[in-house]
């Protein structure tokens, strides 16, 4: 059975620009083309980096029809390369980069509310962990919304899709194209669409190393097309484009170099009528389909053949007249309607608008007064009145009718006092903990959506022809940094105060007290009250509570506290609470920063866990040796350890001081100097040094990662409950100086372990454990031991950097014992 923490967190997505972005005239140029094309396709697979970027270019940018890309997870339960975050943390990171990608690509981004559980092996383990029922039912969601002619799945719903999410993925597309068209299915999805048959599903096919190559063996017809074609307008190839995207996916290292010249890709029919030549045949993509267009055909036939490079606001007029024409049509139509959406921006990029406002400050609290700065300005010579502008906090419309001259920037200072009611700025899908490995959502509207819809936004109404557009645009901060020039961050709103605890898991050893630091921090202005620990009986704090007082905004202040644990062994959550004017504030504050995203900020709950075991360890020197990020180090320094972290400087000095040396997750991936020193660490272990390895997955840069032979597979256990069978029961690491037996497996998160050793030399390596998922043979890689010299040495792919972090006892006492193997 699969368990995980739930924590509720709280963090804002607003787009990393501080508009849309400005275009050029040949990007103009394209998307006016675009708007003479009313096909659509949805692309759906399981995670972000699932997607074909390139046929997503493709489709985007040389078909020009709307695409979108439905991704079931937000990639919860992946690996990170580039930090520690774990869990939703790394979705924040992943929904980011996928949002970066389509700005490339020119698809939208979707996601279910499937939980990004980890691995899977088949899709029966998927569906049962997630409430089928929902995910089914947002798939559903989408194709009505969406309303795609053509539906592409990236995996087929069977094992060849290898991960069980994959699977899945593809088999709720099929069930998927079929239940949006019943009016009976998820019938209370018909308040808000209708039901919609699409055309076509098929199966975008692949080769081992996504080597694309025609199917064979298949009885379904199948179709090809060329996508790898130059864009001259654009000035680059679709796969020069894709590669781009890719490498939005920096959190798994898919930095991407494109592959010039021809590729094919090949489309395996699955349901629906099957398709001869084109993903499109007999879909009319034109607007034939819209009845009465045929003036707005015309128009748009003018307006393609007398676009000017060197001024684009020469089409306005032309554009003025389509967006009368189509306020003649139905506005309901999903074509009608994304066209007008279309021609407003084509008309505020061809008379070169500039429009935004910026706070003072990157947050504020509800409440409160806001100070912010709208700036306007119109870069053409077509004429433009700024009729009137709205804000957050506003009860009625500003009325400026003001003609913007060109070229010249207006300011406008406001002050508006934040709405009470504004929520924190949390992603709608977290406010609730999950339920069977979904997301709550309480409003059927809001599911699909990357990010929550911005409250804090400023109105803007032009009139330009004498039509009138309204345009929200969100609160965006920016500020000017040294090295890299102009910087936007979203902005937030937040609680008045936070509390954060220093460290997620305490670990006591013995019934000896530990500090716990906590922070307490300012959101506001003069802010006082009092901070108090909460626990559980049993336990004991000095003191029971502080008083605050902090007079200046993002002020912090620290208290230590003294906590006693009990006698007996028990884990319990340590909370810290802060009361403001009889209001009590529970949230901690972290800021997620990578340049390749906007800074993300989060408000998880105020939760420590407190655990009180049987736990020993001899080893208190270790030296660490970081790889792709995790917070082993944190563990181990909680069982009392000293850790020097070490990279190419600290290995090229004295070794013997260390008790054990730690090498982290991925390391030998990641790491070129460690080819350079591998040589130095078997000595270490030869002399009587103890040497720990997580996991590493094949191709490392180290041929030999250890002293004897070790070939590295992909092989896991992905059930955290699955049998551990002991098979040396009598290895010290299983008897000193802890005691390891069937109840330190308990508990455990998403997972046993993951490329463990698929091979090795069985004369010197002693294989520990033996485990398998549920109808799988029995895998003995997980943990392999072998004394070398007067030293020893071990590799492990058991999931340490998920189990430590999270404070499963168990894991503790197992990995107190590996580092202690050699100072009995």
């Amino acid at each position: 059975m699969r368990r995980f923490f739930t924590i509720v967190l709280a963090f804002t997505f607003f787009t990393v620009s501080a508009q849309n972005p400005t275009l050029s005239s040949s990007e103009i140029f394209q998307n006016i083309k675009k708007l003479n094309v009313l096909g659509s396709v949805l692309y759906i697979a399981a995670h972000p980096d699932d997607e074909n970027t390139l046929m997503l270019s493709y489709l985007s940018k040389d078909q020009m029809v709307r695409t979108g890309y439905l991704s079931l997870t937000r990639g919860d339960g992946g690996q990170n390369l580039i930090g520690a975050e774990q869990g939703y943390n790394i979705g924040v990171i992943r929904t980011q980069e996928l949002l970066g990608a389509r700005r490339i690509d020119g698809a939208q981004q979707f996601f279910s509310r499937a939980y990004d559980f980890g691995f899977s092996k088949t899709r029966d383990e998927t569906l049962n962990f997630w409430d089928a029922k929902k995910v089914q039912g947002d798939v559903v969601w989408m194709i009505r919304k969406f309303r795609p002619d053509v539906i592409i799945t990236r995996f087929p719903p069977d094992p060849r899709a290898g991960h069980g999410h994959h699977q899945t993925s593809a088999y709720l597309a099929e069930e998927g194209f079929k239940l949006a068209a019943d009016p009976n299915a998820y019938p209370d999805q018909l308040k808000f669409v209708k039901p919609w048959q699409t055309k076509r599903l098929v199966w975008n096919t692949y080769t081992p190393g996504f080597t694309n190559q025609q199917p064979t063996g298949e009885k379904s017809p199948f179709i090809s097309i060329e996508i790898g074609g130059y864009n001259p307008v654009l000035g680059k190839s679709y796969t020069e484009i894709a590669a781009e995207s890719r490498s939005q996916h920096k959190s798994q290292g898919f930095g991407s170099s494109p592959q010039r010249g021809e590729r094919i890709d090949f489309f395996l029919h699955k349901v629906g009528q099957p398709a001869q030549k084109s993903l499109f045949d007999d879909v009319d993509i034109s607007w034939e389909r819209v009845k009465g267009s045929e003036k707005v055909q015309a128009l748009l036939t003018q307006t393609i053949r007398n676009f000017a490079v060197n001024k684009p606001s020469a089409s306005i007029p032309d554009l003025l007249k389509i967006n009368a024409e189509l306020n003649k049509l139905d506005t309901s139509n999903i074509y009608v309607k994304t066209k007008k959406d279309e021609i407003r921006e084509l008309i505020i990029q061809c008379a070169g608008l500039w429009f935004e406002s910026n706070p003072a400050d990157f947050s504020a609290v509800a409440g409160d007064v806001a100070a912010v700065n709208v700036s306007v300005i119109k870069r053409s010579d077509y004429p433009v009145k700024l009729v009137s502008m709205n804000w957050i906090g506003k009860d009625k419309d500003s009325l400026l009718n003001l003609s913007l001259n060109e070229n010249e920037l207006n300011n406008f200072g406001i002050k508006t006092k934040l709405p009470e009611t504004l929520k924190l700025s949390q992603p709608y899908w977290l406010e609730k903990p999950i339920e069977k490995g979904v997301f709550q959502i309480d409003k059927q509207e809001d599911i699909g959506f990357p990010e929550n819809r911005p409250e804090t936004v400023t109105t803007f109404t032009f009139e330009i022809g004498g039509q009138l557009f309204s345009i929200p645009r969100p609160w965006i901060y920016k500020f000017a940094d040294p090295a890299e020039g102009e910087i936007y961050r979203p902005f937030e709103i937040r609680p008045a105060v936070t509390t954060t605890i220093a460290e997620p898991v305490y670990i006591f050893a013995s019934a000896e007290p530990k500090t716990v630091t906590m922070v307490v921090e300012a959101q506001k202005s003069n802010v006082s009250g009092v901070l108090k620990p909460q626990i559980p009986a049993g336990w004991k704090s000095v003191p029971e509570s502080a008083t605050f007082t902090l007079s200046n905004k993002y002020q912090q202040q620290y208290f230590s506290f003294i906590i006693t644990p009990p006698i007996i062994n028990q884990e319990v959550s340590l909370k810290a609470v802060a009361t403001v004017n009889g209001e009590t504030f529970d949230k901690s504050i972290r800021t997620i920063a990578y340049r390749h995203i906007p800074s993300q900020t989060i408000f998880p709950g105020s939760e420590a866990k407190l655990a009180k075991i049987d736990v020993k360890t001899t080893a208190k020197n270790i030296g660490y040796i970081a790889g792709a990020g995790d917070d082993v180090p944190t563990a181990l320094r909680q069982m009392d350890c000293q850790v020097t972290m070490l990279n190419a400087n600290g290995l090229s000095k004295d070794l013997s001081v260390f008790d054990a040396i730690v090498v982290g997750v991925r390391a030998y991936n990641t790491e070129d100097y460690l080819t350079n020193y591998q040589g130095k660490l078997m000595e270490y272990v030869k002399n009587g040094g103890t040497m720990v390895v997580q996991y590493t997955i094949p191709g490392q840069k180290v041929k030999e990662i250890g002293p004897f032979k070790i070939e590295l597979g992909r092989e896991r256990v992905t059930e955290e409950d699955a049998e551990m069978r002991f098979l040396q029961p009598d290895s010290p690491i299983l008897n000193f100086p802890n005691k390891i037996t069937k109840q330190d497996f308990e508990g455990w998160i998403q997972e046993r372990g993951l490329y463990f050793a698929q091979d090795w030399d069985k004369q010197n390596y002693k294989a520990l454990f033996s485990a398998n998922d549920e109808t799988e043979s029995a895998k003995e890689g997980s943990l392999l031991y072998a004394q070398y010299g007067k030293g020893h040495y071990i590799y492990t792919g058991l999931s340490f950097f998920r189990e430590l972090p999270a404070g499963v006892t168990g894991a503790y006492r197992l990995f107190a014992n590996m580092i202690s193997v050699g100072k009995k």
